[in-house]
Parts: structure tokens; C-alpha cells; sequence
């Protein structure tokens, strides 16, 4: 089933990418829960990460990668961040496909949910 994230990737919902690469894009929330959170998206669908390091684990590793470059193109090095991946209903994982969101820009508080 075709998710909002599939049409994203093939280009058929116009997103300004932040950052992209051969296994990744990164963009901005639509509905932001911190001054900076951006969603992370391989271009490989997988479910969620549990599915994704049981098929492809270079996929993931590149995926983990494109997260780290996201965040300090954002300048969130310095000051710290946030990635959270929602795996499943107990999560609200609300699309079903794999994706972190980094959330930064401020104190961010413990526990979160």
C-alpha cells in the first residue's frame, strides 16, 4: 500500500529536501513538535527498522548515516538532539514506513511520552 513517504520518493508530492543522498532524503515536518524536526526517509521501503536490519543491513547503516549528516547540517551538534523512530501501534507509528524524525532547537525534556 502506498504511503505518503512512497509518493515523496517517487517525486509525486513536491518536497524541498534539506539533504539527500543515494539511500536518503531529509525534510522538514509538516507539523513540527520542536523548533527543528525533520523527518529522515530511506529510499528503500522497509516497515520499520525491525524489518529493515533483517533484510538490509548496509541499507540501515547508510540510513544511520544520513541522519548524523542531517543533524549537522542543521548545526545540532553543538547543543544536542533528538532521534526517535515510532516502531508500531504502541509507538503511534501512524505511516508505515520507516522513517526517523530529529528533533532539536531547545531543551528537550524526559521522559517524552
Amino acid at each position: 500500500m502506498d504511503t505518503i513517504f512512497d509518493k515523496i520518493i517517487r517525486g509525486e508530492i513536491k518536497t524541498t529536501f534539506i539533504y539527500e543522498d543515494k539511500y536518503a532524503v531529509a525534510f522538514h515536518d509538516l507539523n513540527p513538535q520542536a523548533p527543528i524536526h525533520v523527518l529522515v526517509i530511506p529510499r528503500t521501503k522497509f516497515k520499520n527498522i525491525t524489518e529493515a536490519q533483517q533484510i538490509n543491513t548496509k541499507i540501515l547503516g547508510k540510513f544511520l548515516q544520513a541522519i548524523a549528516k542531517t543533524a549537522t547540517l542543521l548545526h545540532l551538534d553543538e547543543n544536542g538532539y533528538r532521534v526517535v523512530f515510532n516502531c508500531g501501534k504502541n509507538a503511534l507509528q501512524t505511516v508505515n514506513y520507516m522513517h526517523a524524525h530529529i528533533l532539536g532547537g531547545r531543551q528537550l525534556s524526559w521522559p517524552p511520552g
